[in-house]
């Protein structure tokens, strides 16, 4: 950590617009997940010079917080399932680490065609059945819930360590299609798995010395009250305010990986 850091007129600049976008980040995050689409492309643009494992560990201290800010607000108004958290944390804890380590061996740009098409197929079929999300209907026996937990949380944190954004959308939608909890109660326990995956990966990007806390620590306070206002947000409105957010970030990160894919 740079403890006298000071920044230049034109640094100075760019740690505003950074704090405006976690803020902004945080806010979209908490409901939803997808923060990452506003994050970590605006610090690829205001900082240029950096490598790509500084961005995504710097990156990734800014917001960790700020997911366990909306993580604890649900928990306060949300029935929790811990079972399914502690499942769904450990296999995401366990694959985030993993795809951290991918990254820096494999260039994402090999599965970007993949992700794609994987989110053309989630926004088509969230948009078509107007019921998902609504109410708690669950597709699976109870006795094989914490085990679906398991696979999501495992397939969503090595999404997280390896590409980052969008993995909170991934697991609010593989909570909600595949077991059947409601777009609330997905978001929610969404943000505790998150939360694990987040540090897991940042094991390995801190150990590397991946972070600039000088950067991530005034992002980090900002992500938190982005956060907050959030989460707060998603609790007031309801499953469908969440439901039409979410189809709002599937779309976003169409327009990111497609751009990704066709233009880059």
């Amino acid at each position: 950590m740079n403890i006298y850091f000071c920044p230049t007129t034109n640094e100075a600049k760019a740690m505003i617009y950074a704090c405006l976008a976690a803020l902004l980040a945080g806010f979209v995050d908490a409901i939803v997940g997808g923060g990452g689409l506003i994050q970590a492309p605006a610090m690829f643009i205001l900082f240029p010079s950096f490598s790509v494992p500084r961005i995504i560990g710097t990156n990734r201290f800014a917001s960790f917080m700020g997911t366990a800010v909306a993580a604890w607000q649900y928990s306060r108004k949300v029935a929790i399932p811990w079972r399914t958290v502690l499942y769904g944390g450990v296999g995401a804890g366990a694959m985030s680490f993993l795809g951290a380590r991918f990254s820096s061996l494999v260039s994402s740009e090999v599965l970007k065609p993949l992700i794609l098409i994987l989110m053309v197929a989630i926004a088509v079929y969230t948009y078509f059945k107007k019921d998902l999300g609504h109410q708690e209907q669950f597709r699976v026996s109870v006795q094989l819930i914490p085990v679906y937990g398991l696979l999501v949380g495992m397939s969503c944190g090595f999404y997280n360590g390896f590409v980052g954004p969008g993995t909170g959308s991934l697991l609010v939608f593989g909570f909600v299609s595949l077991i059947g909890y409601n777009f609330l109660t997905g978001s929610a326990i969404s943000k505790f798995i998150n939360v694990v995956a987040d540090v897991f990966s940042l094991i390995f990007f801190l150990w590397h010395g991946y972070v600039s806390f000088e950067i991530a620590l005034p992002m980090m306070v900002c992500n938190m009250i982005g956060s907050f206002v959030g989460s707060r947000t998603a609790i007031l409105r309801g499953n469908g305010f969440v439901r039409l957010f979410f189809l709002g970030v599937i779309g976003a990160l169409l327009l990111r990986f497609g751009w990704d894919v066709f233009f880059k």
